[in-house]
């Protein structure tokens, strides 16, 4: 206790104590402050990850790291996904990244002022590009997040009190945003999520049905349901008008639609890809028109090849404080760094580098359009022939009855359930194909969609994917020559399909399974002796078959390709067919694949049921050679049977003992008497086994030629006295195959299992499989288990 404190505490025991009591706390605390420090320096390993642990990793084993997770493993198999293309422009975007990172370093006042400037830069440069004039931007990285601000900005234009008032204001006059039937799928679920509206806030217009394009608004279709919102009380907000829908790249009729908004007082907003030709020299009057509407929303960095670009809102609003609530604007300025990648990269680019980006991508789709308009059985859906960005195409064939392009709208002719097959065999033919495309040519960018009314259609949208894939002009021939190289193979498949589903339902054992979504020949299944047709769950017993099935018809080496998985509407295994040529014999293959799962069915049967034919033939022999040997025991005698007594009686009275041995037939599963093959020196067949089914057409193949296909077919490059000695060769062959068949069928039938029979010879001859039992001598010793 220090000196002030002694003077002040004049009991002596007073102070004694609390001085013992200040050194007893200083000891507490210095105990637990070293516990703390201990513990602090000391974590348990377990506690902290593996990457934290120690001093820290170097640069290389990050980076190293962080190509792995991007690459992935290289025991991993490669997936095929495209790759983006980073360029020199590329470079520049992602630098504007790290350069934002290190502005936001700076002192406050530079930090405004430099933000300031590369914000108002780029909203002027975007402005004039795309004939946008006094507009704003706001840049966002969520595509969807600008139509979402703009909405709050409608509302609270329109809705003075709805900062005071909220909710209740929106409760008396309920809002109402208007959006396209061909909008992007879930567009109206977010932006009611993001504003807090109830779903009953959207209106869905429909597109045209008998005018026009049926990728287009109704335009008097959606006055009148503005005209019956009004009366209902509601407030018509915002209507949002598409330049390039999603699916087909279709634009509304903008002026129409902006003068219809201009009527009411409802807020216009445009998106779409075509948004992209306002670069042009040369610009649609229905794109231009979206100059005057009210907000846009652009993707630069698609459509000029900038990875990690924001996206941008452009919009016309005189209020900054209407702004500011809203979101659009700020005054932070990480905010406003979001467009320094963008700012960098369209200085790199330029004006000409910009608008020659844009201009190939559009020369891209004419040049697939033009050349897809010279092959057949292709259909093309563009709205508009010369300026078109989008290119939406699909194979078809055409039916009796049916409309000879699409296949859609069935004529009275045409049974409904036929024209519903066909439309849900073009869908999968054409989904194979545009798979196959992708594949084949993947850097075209082409992607495969299912649209209500045409179905399932093949898209080229060069704006969004080129400038990233590096897309060129070889490219698109390519694609086109590949488009071409799988046209026989679809119309011929289309051609078979009847075929096969006649060829199966004619042969017993087969079953046919119309699955819509298969682009192959068809499904056929094979139904044993066990199947539950009724059922619908997994057979264990047909699936063995029909994996003992494929793997035949695979060795086979033919050129259809053959796969095992469920029936379309059942757990059942089925063998699905793929793709085929025009030389293939469908009979053929169907009775290969009847003849093949009955004799694997048959030999599954016969190798399951042996274990319990065999334990039984071998009890009742036991019993059989048992009742024999009590018989010999009466026939002959009990003195017979002494061994001394016995010979002297068979040297002077012998017995004629006859042989009754047993042979068991595998195949019949019975047993039978040996009495026949001593007797007659024959090996007797017993009971005549089923015969093994075998194809009644199948055809004689030449060398080389695969199944499966069509022998008589000649070739262009076969001479016609080739093609002549070739038909004689094999009228030929068809007469001695048939001299041989006729020769059989004279001579006694026998199952493939059973043994061969043998020739008859001179009666007392010895017989090979006799000789193994009897030797010279007639008869056979007794074994001792008969003694």
């Amino acid at each position: 206790m220090d000196a002030s404190l002694e003077k002040k505490i004049a009991d002596p025991t007073l102070a004694e104590m609390g001085k013992n009591l200040k050194e007893a706390m200083k000891m507490l605390e210095d105990s637990q402050r070293r516990t703390e420090e201990e513990n602090g320096k000391k974590l348990p390993s377990g506690d902290i990850p593996g990457p934290l642990q120690g001093s820290g990793q170097d640069m290389v084993s990050i980076l190293q790291l962080v190509q792995n997770l991007m690459h992935g493993d290289e025991d991993e198999e490669p997936q095929s996904t495209r790759i983006q293309n980073i360029g020199e422009q590329g470079h520049i975007s992602l630098l504007g990244h790290s350069l934002g990172a290190y502005i936001s370093t700076l002192d406050k006042e530079k930090l405004r002022k430099l933000t300031t400037r590369i914000l108002s830069d780029t909203t002027l440069w975007l402005c004039r590009i795309f004939r946008y004039e006094n507009g704003c931007a706001y840049f966002h990285e969520e595509e969807r997040e600008g139509l979402a601000k703009i909405c709050r900005l409608a509302i609270h234009s329109r809705y003075e009190d709805f900062v005071v008032d909220g909710f209740n204001v929106l409760y008396n006059r309920k809002p109402v945003i208007y959006l396209s039937a061909a909008a992007r799928p879930g567009l109206g679920q977010y932006l009611c999520n993001q504003l807090g509206l109830p779903f009953p806030c959207l209106c869905r217009v429909p597109c045209n049905t008998v005018f026009g394009s049926q990728h287009q608004m109704d335009v008097a279709f959606l006055e009148k349901l503005i005209k019956d919102d009004i009366e209902r009380g509601k407030l018509p907000l915002l209507l949002v008008a598409n330049a390039g829908t999603a699916a087909v790249g279709h634009t509304d009729k903008i002026g129409r639609l902006k003068e219809l908004c201009e009527q009411y007082g409802i807020w216009l907003h445009v998106e779409g890809v075509n948004l992209a030709t306002l670069a042009l020299g040369y610009v649609s009057s229905s794109v231009l028109a979206a100059t005057k509407c009210d907000s846009m929303v652009l993707t630069p960095g698609p459509w000029l090849g900038l990875p990690a670009v924001p996206a941008v809102t452009l919009y016309k609003h005189d209020d900054p404080a209407l702004t500011l609530v809203s979101g659009l604007t700020s005054n932070k300025p990480a905010d406003k760094l979001r467009a320094l990648p963008l700012w960098l990269s369209l200085q790199y680019l330029g004006l000409d580098g910009i608008v020659e980006r844009i201009k190939h991508a559009c020369q891209l789709s004419q040049r697939l359009q033009e050349s897809l308009k010279k092959v057949n059985h292709i259909k093309i859906l563009v709205e508009d022939e010369l300026s078109s960005p989008v290119v939406v195409f699909r194979f078809f064939q055409e039916l009796p009855g049916s409309d000879p392009g699409l296949n859609a709208t069935p004529a009275p002719s045409a049974a409904p359930s036929a024209v519903g097959r066909e439309r849900h065999s073009c869908d999968a033919l054409n989904r194979w194909l545009g798979e196959q495309l992708k594949q084949l040519v993947p850097v075209s960018g082409l992607t495969v969609m299912d649209l209500e009314v045409e179905g399932t259609c093949m898209r080229f949208s060069p704006l969004m994917t080129a400038a990233v894939l590096g897309t060129r002009g070889e490219d698109v021939d390519q694609l086109v020559a590949c488009v071409q190289s799988k046209l026989p193979v679809l119309t011929c498949t289309l051609q078979l399909r009847e075929e096969f589903k006649q060829e199966v339902m004619a042969t017993a054992g087969l079953l046919y399974v119309d699955d819509p979504n298969w682009p192959g020949i068809g499904v056929v299944r094979y139904e044993h002796a066990n199947d539950d047709k009724s059922s619908l769950k997994l057979d264990p017993e047909g699936e063995k078959i029909h994996a003992g099935l494929l793997k035949k018809l695979n060795e086979l080496e033919s050129d259809l390709t053959f796969k095992m998985g469920p029936e379309y509407k059942s757990m059942k295994s089925c063998i699905y067919i793929g793709m085929a040529s025009d030389d293939i014999d469908v009979s053929e293959l169907v009775e290969t694949i009847a003849v093949t799962a009955r004799e694997i069915e048959e030999n599954s049967r016969l190798l399951e049921n042996m274990t319990e034919v065999v334990r039984k033939g071998i009890q009742e022999a036991q019993v059989q050679l048992q009742k024999a040997n009590e018989e010999r025991l009466l026939e002959e005698g009990v003195l017979r049977q002494i061994p001394v007594v016995g010979s002297v009686l068979n040297w002077f009275s012998p017995v004629q003992a006859s042989q009754k041995g047993r042979t068991f037939n595998l195949t019949a599963g019975s047993l039978e008497s040996t009495e026949h093959t001593y007797v007659y020196k024959v090996q007797g067949s017993g009971v005549t086994p089923p015969q093994t089914p075998t194809g009644t057409r199948t055809k004689q193949r030449l060398p080389g030629q695969k199944p499966f296909r069509r022998s008589l077919r000649g070739s262009d490059a076969i001479s016609e006295t080739s093609s002549v000695s070739h038909i004689e060769d094999l009228e030929k062959m068809e007469q001695l195959s048939g001299g041989q068949e006729a020769s059989e069928a004279n001579s006694p039938k026998r199952h493939p299992g059973a043994p061969a029979p043998l020739e008859a010879e001179p009666p007392g001859a010895p017989q090979d499989g006799a000789q193994g039992l009897q030797g010279d001598h007639p008869q056979v010793e007794e074994p001792e288990s008969l003694r």
